[in-house]
């Protein structure tokens, strides 16, 4: 085809004095430039025109075939290079790694920009350090109560011992300095670096309270949240079950109120009466906000002679297990408490998340979907919107978000609302309207502060009440349309207190499992004043001081989860951000050493 496209062009322009042949080539992205002055000036003058067309065309096509040829072997030869470089980095890398573990290091490039200065370890209060322990010499392996009863009758008492002591050990046991580094991505190019660094959760070698002494007690407080009855399920299998205690364990009801109440007594749990708890929603032991007294507790862990106590809440809550703490070191009494960190909102600091957080997120699709519906069938201008739980963080209302990709508008506490403007969300749920036809909104309920003002009333636990910030955006936007001149269809629905009033999923269902048996593994270790938690995906134990002394945390409105927010529903950024309030928690220069 190349060929007579060149013919032809010459035929028109036979009697030019100069002719220029061009040829495309696609793989060099070049052009081919054959030109001649003068073809009679070239060429025999008796030559006529059409041999002299002939004769440049072969030239020309030539020219084009020396040219793919040379590209070709070219391009063979740099593929060669590149798999012969390839190759050559295979065998080095192979090479270096296979050194590095002879030396004991591990694989991978050693960077000379990031290096690690100093370690600083949250520190747990432990019990053998002020009073003797209990568990002396006794072996920390599962109980296993059940397989004994059957290996007693399979080999008898004497060989049932001896197979239970080679099957009921722990894999591994955890060593007092193993711990987990608080933040896994590192900077380069800082100088030193100091990081802080929790206490890794699992059995330890040494017992310090002996099983057959042991008595307990369970309290639950604050609001509910999925997963509290698999956490009091776990903890109870977990004494009896992994560490066979002989002594009680006792499940207070309704609360801190419930260690005194005589009108809620506590309730004896063993493993066959939590057997079934976790299918349902809330806590079967009942809770409430405050009613925390000092005295009344103290005096019911003495008369009960509590060994282990483990409280379920909030970081409101976990102050309170930090004040029994304290106030039973003083007072002399031999006791480990444990807190579980239980929030909806998933405010606790320094943990991944809380149990029951997914739970919540997933029970919120179903009114997310339902808003959806609604907006999309009742006209006008249909718009749906939910209201989700978040007094001060609006963790719940993004993550909801996310996982639903229906929502056009989310506000959450930490971002300001603008209502009007460039930038306000009104003009923005009028523009999702004409483009779909309606738009769903999801708002945090604690929300919209900045337009309505701080409440200065205060619930039992001193959180303070919340203004209602759904009406109010339902109320604008109908204001809004009318002044566009339409009219506006708004369904406003209200799931706060069913998304956390449903039972855990598998996934919190594991976590919750996780959680409780740690919680146990620290107690009859000896530890007392700490939390339990995932941090890094790993499980931790977190002094309580340090756990609530940020407590609650809020969701960064410059990080990853906002940004995925405006991606997902094409909102203005309405975010602020302060360099203080929200610091680079990756590193902490040595000057400023977190606390050992």
């Amino acid at each position: 085809y190349e060929f007579i496209r060149i013919f032809i062009d010459w035929k028109r322009h036979e009697d030019s004095t100069v002719m220029c042949v061009t040829r495309k080539t696609i793989s060099a992205k070049k052009d081919c430039i054959v030109k001649t002055s003068s073809l009679k000036s070239i060429s025999n003058p008796t030559m006529d025109t059409k041999t002299l067309g002939i004769a440049a065309a072969a030239a020309t096509a030539s020219a084009a075939i020396t040219y793919v040829v040379t590209s070709v072997k070219y391009e063979k030869k740099i593929v060669k290079q590149r798999s012969e470089k390839y190759l050559e980095d295979q065998a080095a890398k192979a090479e270096q790694t296979r050194k590095q573990n002879e030396e004991g290091l591990p694989s991978g490039m050693k960077l000379g920009d990031v290096k690690l200065d100093s370690v600083y370890l949250w520190e747990l209060e432990k019990l053998n350090k002020y009073f003797p322990s209990e568990g002396e010499g006794i072996e920390n392996v599962m109980a296993a109560l059940d397989y004994r009863r059957a290996a007693t009758e399979i080999f008898g008492d004497e060989e049932a011992d001896k197979e239970l002591s080679n099957r009921a050990k722990y894999s591994k046991l955890i060593g007092d300095h193993e711990c987990i580094l608080s933040h896994i991505r590192v900077k380069p190019g800082v100088s030193s670096l100091a990081l802080r660094a929790y206490v890794r959760a699992g059995p330890r070698e040494k017992l310090h309270f002996n099983p057959e002494t042991v008595n307990a007690a369970i309290v639950t407080c604050g609001g509910l949240c999925p997963g509290l009855n698999n956490v009091i399920r776990e903890i109870t299998r977990s004494l009896f079950f992994l560490y066979g205690i002989k002594g009680k364990v006792y499940g207070i009801v309704g609360g801190y109120k419930g260690f005194y109440d005589p009108a809620t007594p506590p309730v004896d749990l063993t493993p066959e009466n939590v057997e079934d708890v976790h299918h349902v929603g809330g806590t079967f032991l009942g809770s409430s906000r405050g009613g925390f007294d000092m005295d009344k507790i103290l005096h019911f862990i003495k008369s009960k002679n509590i060994k282990h106590l483990y409280v379920i809440g909030g970081d409101g809550t976990h102050r309170g297990a930090f004040k029994i703490h304290e106030t039973c070191m003083e007072k002399g009494v031999h006791i480990a408490v444990a807190g579980i960190p239980k929030t909806i909102d998933n405010d606790v600091d320094h943990i991944d998340r809380s149990f029951g957080f997914i739970s919540a997120v997933e029970a919120a699709q179903a009114a997310i979907r339902a808003a959806k519906v609604e907006a999309s069938c009742n006209l006008p201008n249909g718009i749906g919107i939910v209201k989700l739980m978040g007094r001060s963080s609006g963790f719940i209302a993004a993550h909801a978000t996310l996982g639903s990709g229906d929502v056009d508008l989310c506000l959450v506490p930490e971002v300001p609302i603008i209502l009007d403007g460039p930038t306000g969300c009104l003009p923005h749920l009028w523009r999702r309207v004409k483009k779909n036809g309606y738009a769903v909104v999801v708002v945090a309920e604690g929300a919209g502060e900045e337009l309505l003002g701080e409440s200065t009333e205060t619930d039992a636990s001193g959180n303070k009440k919340l203004p209602q910030i759904g009406e109010y955006m339902k109320k604008v936007i109908n204001e809004y349309f009318k002044k566009q001149g339409e009219q506006a269809t708004v369904k406003y629905i209200d799931p706060s207190y069913m998304i956390r009033s449903v039972p855990a999923n598998a996934t919190d269902a594991l976590y919750c499992m996780q959680l409780a048996q740690n919680a146990v593994h620290g107690t009859m270790a000896g530890y007392t004043g700490f939390s339990v938690g995932l941090c890094n995906n790993k499980m931790c134990l977190i002094p309580i001081p340090e756990l609530v002394a940020t407590s609650p945390r809020q969701m960064n409105p410059k990080g990853r989860t906002w940004e995925r927010i405006l991606a997902v529903t094409r909102q203005p950024n309405t975010g602020k951000f302060d360099n203080k309030s929200f610091r680079d928690a990756e590193s902490v220069p040595v000057n400023q050493k977190p606390a050992a």
